[in-house]
């Protein structure tokens, strides 16, 4: 692979350009006639590529009703390409090809795939694709089991295959009007995209790490973090869920039976860490459901995952920094391993970029919308955490607001570091100065 330019871009700026340029061809293909059943506008186009390969899920028209079954397989394409990173399809081709992969070109699939240096990233492309078709070929017949039997076996296998890739994708497209209400209380559904989605947002690398492992105590830090993270933060959120919404009409109360309330609450309680799937009306939650999703949404899913928001890590690298810091220590441990200063750095500086953007992005909507401020705050963070879920917002939006939301899917999927870094490139200082204390808190 041997990408020549007249311009001098880093690897951050070209992931970025790539990433655009498919974005636009997206919107293009879905301008076509044969892709809608009827006229949709540019912005609207370009909203739902962004949403697909961003892998997010928020839409401004009803996917099944607007879209041709042309229209959805470009979704569900751009939801694959996005999802698994257009870097490693690049790196697939190649390989085909027989032609050789230089530096530049592994550092921007670093990049991509969010790892700390460049050696193995090959070889995690080729296992990143052989976990990921796979997962997603059992995600398939799980759905089939119960699709085919409903629809038949065309249309069954159909639906299983759009959904397999949309759920471990972490997209969140569905291709009923309502979502996956109709599942609410129905176990293979339930089970079956939950189990996708939360695969595909624990990260690549985790997924690897046990495979090759297949021993808790010699995993990495990081799978140890993501493993027992993801089921804590999980185990929380269902119960919190179930509580907050067990007397909502609008909601679990409106479910028939105590099963059916478990399941929602099961995959309400699951999905808003990026997955954008929903079994009840999320429009109608309550407010302290609405700020507990918000805050899991900004958490995110895992480091080279694709999920979005500062990613779970991040947060427990704050977590622990924090305590730390109360408890008179020096340095963050973990396990017995301790973390170098420039994570905790990192992490620091994406969850202050992030949480900058989000609180300009509020404070746009709140000019450009009328929407009231939970609601807006909500949207804006979905999209920045590609959750993909909505209080109503979205379809709505003026086209300002479908600016913001385009802008910070973009912004989520990428990464604050990755923008941070093609505007201006980080310089090491040689140079040393006197220090001085300044008063905090």
């Amino acid at each position: 692979m041997n990408i020549k330019t007249h311009i001098n871009l880093s690897p951050y700026q070209l992931l970025i350009l790539i990433f655009l340029f498919f974005i636009v061809v997206g919107a293009i293909l879905l301008k076509l006639p044969i892709a809608t059943t009827t006229s949709i506008s540019w912005i609207d186009a370009l909203f739902t590529v962004t949403s697909a390969m961003t892998v997010t899920g928020l839409v401004v028209v009803d996917t099944p009703v607007a879209f041709t079954t042309f229209g959805e397989i470009v979704i569900v394409c751009l939801i694959q390409l996005g999802g698994l990173g257009i870097m490693s399809f690049a790196v697939l081709f190649y390989m085909m090809l027989g032609k050789k992969i230089g530096l530049k070109e592994r550092i921007v699939i670093q990049q991509s795939l969010n790892q700390t240096s460049i050696g193995g990233v090959i070889k995690l492309v080729k296992n990143l694709f052989i976990f990921s078709i796979s997962i997603e070929f059992v995600g398939l017949l799980i759905l089939a089991i119960k699709w085919v039997p409903e629809y038949g076996w065309q249309k069954g296998i159909y639906y299983s295959f759009f959904h397999s890739i949309s759920a471990f994708n972490n997209a969140g497209f569905a291709l009923w009007s309502d979502n996956l209400m109709s599942y609410a209380g129905d176990p293979i559904i339930n089970i079956g995209i939950s189990l996708l989605f939360i695969t595909g947002g624990i990260g690549f690398t985790v997924l690897m790490d046990v495979w090759h492992t297949k021993n808790f105590k010699k995993l990495s830090l990081h799978s140890k973090l993501m493993i027992i993270g993801t089921f804590i933060i999980n185990l929380v959120a269902v119960f919190l869920v179930f509580v907050l919404e067990y007397h909502n009409p609008k909601t679990l109360a409106g479910l028939p039976s105590l099963t059916e309330k478990i399941w929602a609450a099961y995959f309400q309680g699951v999905v808003p860490r990026t997955a954008g799937f929903n079994t009840f009306d999320t429009a109608g939650i309550n407010e302290s459901t609405a700020f507990l999703m918000i805050i899991l949404m900004f958490i995110g899913a895992g480091s080279a995952s694709t999920g979005g928001g500062i990613k779970l890590t991040t947060f427990l690298v704050i977590i622990f920094g924090a305590l730390s810091f109360l408890k008179g220590k020096q340095d963050v441990v973990i396990y017995r391993r301790t973390l170098s200063g420039t994570i905790v750095l990192k992490a620091l500086a994406i969850s202050t970029m992030s949480l900058l953007f989000v609180l300009v992005a509020v404070f746009i909507l709140s000019i450009s919308e009328d929407a009231p401020f939970l609601v807006s705050l909500f949207e804006v963070v979905s999209a920045f955490g590609t959750a993909g879920m909505s209080m109503g917002l979205t379809s709505s939006l003026s086209f300002v607001g479908k600016v913001v939301i385009i802008f910070m899917m973009f912004f989520g999927k990428i990464g604050p570091l990755t923008l941070a870094f093609s505007l201006a490139k980080p310089k090491v200082d040689k140079i040393r100065y006197p220090k001085e204390d300044i008063l905090t808190g």
